[in-house]
């Protein structure tokens, strides 16, 4: 896996929240392809980093309809896991396409025993002093029941926003409001496989257009995780599962 620093200038951060670390993950699927002792692995490297914040962005389970096997056992020990890093840390996230395809319910209900902060069209806000950071989330875009006008309605227009929003191309839509300085997404796993001097073969739906790394759309920056897990076919070339280290600054 690959720890991936990016740091960034946010027109709206206040200085009170200049060097604020935000890690994601994205992307886990637990299944078979994922077991419980790498999802230790994995949170394990998120503690050594020293965040402030972590941001998780969905899909945390691998569905397939009907062919789907119970997660309930894994989901338990992820919640277990969960709260090492949530006792010492804010950790926020939103659903993905899996978790709804699986059972959202029971995947948000293991997010919060572990304590963390599922921003189902809400808002969780960081105070310093009389600074105000808010970290936004809105359901999946594919799968779920988005409500961006919940979200707009969550934080003050002139304040600063981080978007947790599973499919990358939302950006064309929540860069039009003019409301965030940064979103950060998954879904797309980067391609998964990227064959040299062609790119990606296969992206998924609304993952096509910013399928990994860095981009600016409007006055807004959009990043794409790569993820740490995998869906079918269970191969990755030449784009490694990833984890993502932000330290934001301000102008």
């Amino acid at each position: 896996m690959e720890v991936k620093h990016v740091r960034l200038k946010l027109p709206r951060l206040p200085e009170d929240f200049s060097g604020l670390r935000i890690a994601q993950l994205s992307d886990i699927h637990i299944g078979p392809w994922m077991m419980l002792d790498r999802v230790q692995e994995i949170l394990e490297v998120v503690i050594a980093q020293s965040p402030d914040v972590l941001a998780l962005t969905g899909d945390f389970v691998l569905a397939y309809g009907r062919m789907t096997r119970s997660y309930m056992d894994e989901l338990n020990q992820m919640a277990q896991l969960l709260r090492r890093v949530s006792d010492d840390l804010p950790v926020v996230a939103v659903l993905g396409n899996h978790d709804h395809l699986y059972n959202p319910g029971q995947v948000r209900a293991a997010l919060e025993r572990g304590g963390a902060h599922v921003l189902m069209n809400s808002v969780y806000t960081l105070a310093r002093g009389t600074a105000r950071f808010h970290l936004a989330g809105i359901d999946d875009f594919y799968r779920g029941n988005p409500d961006l006008n919940a979200v707009l309605a969550a934080f003050p227009p002139d304040e600063c926003a981080v978007l947790l929003a599973h499919e990358p191309d939302f950006a064309d839509i929540s860069a039009e409001t003019g409301r965030f300085d940064l979103q950060i997404s998954g879904h797309s796993h980067g391609g998964q496989v990227v064959l040299p001097f062609i790119g990606p073969p296969i992206l998924p739906k609304w993952g096509e257009k910013y399928f990994s790394g860095l981009y600016q759309v409007g006055k807004m920056f959009q990043y794409t995780n790569r993820g740490v897990g995998m869906t079918f076919p269970a191969v990755r070339f030449n784009c490694r599962p990833e984890m993502t280290v932000f330290t934001l600054e301000s102008v």
